[in-house]
């Protein structure tokens, strides 16, 4: 039995996911500059901490950290300090890049954990378990089977608007990263890298 109010709740995250955000940008980012590869290994991690965001919640995590000013402060600074050091190793790391870069220069796994830590320490994420899939929830049904199913309609729609977006963002990755000026958009995608992490930071407060 589906949940009664799926319907709505599609659209509302459909909307929620295609408004531009930090999340969005970082994933172009990567894509762009790492290629398809990288952001794909970014957006199974960034569904697997959506998906932990949702267990929390369910288990009254969230709701704890959303109450406690300092628990969510310490998850906005985290959350802004690691983007930012994402930055600085842009700008400060000299790399060859080409279509294999992924495989030279770290495996996919350490851009699916940067995906995974990016979303755990979003408390905005959590926020919308607490906030909004509640009220898509009719309390006089079977709530656990509801709640399970729109937050699993969450990930997967959300999921496909980040495979979206790495699917456009990679086709600019050969020119961008190739020729004469590859370390000059590599500092230039540093720079919005760290533009994105104020973004985070200031998109979090409350």
């Amino acid at each position: 039995m589906l949940a009664p109010m799926l319907p709505s709740f599609l659209l509302v995250v459909l909307l929620v996911e295609l408004t531009p955000g930090p999340n969005m940008g970082w994933l172009a980012l990567l894509s762009a500059s790492e290629g398809r590869r990288a952001g794909f290994a970014a957006t199974a991690g960034i569904g697997l901490g959506l998906a932990i965001v949702a267990a929390a919640s369910a288990l009254g995590l969230a709701q704890l950290a959303h109450a406690s000013p300092l628990i969510f402060n310490l998850l906005r600074y985290a959350g802004a300090a690691f983007l930012l050091w994402l930055a600085w190793e842009a700008w400060s790391v000299e790399r060859e890049v080409s279509p294999s870069a992924v495989h030279r220069n770290g495996s996919a796994a350490r851009y699916f954990r940067r995906g995974l830590i990016i979303n755990l320490l979003n408390p905005k994420a959590a926020l919308f378990f607490i906030a909004v899939l509640p009220v898509h929830v009719v309390q006089n049904g079977p709530v656990a089977m509801q709640t399970a199913q729109l937050s699993i309609a969450y990930v997967a729609i959300a999921t496909l608007i980040h495979i979206t977006i790495v699917l456009l963002a990679g086709r600019a990755h050969g020119w961008l990263t190739s020729g004469p000026y590859a370390g000059l958009v590599r500092r230039g995608f540093a720079i919005m890298l760290a533009a994105i992490a104020i973004w985070f930071f200031v998109d979090t407060f409350r």
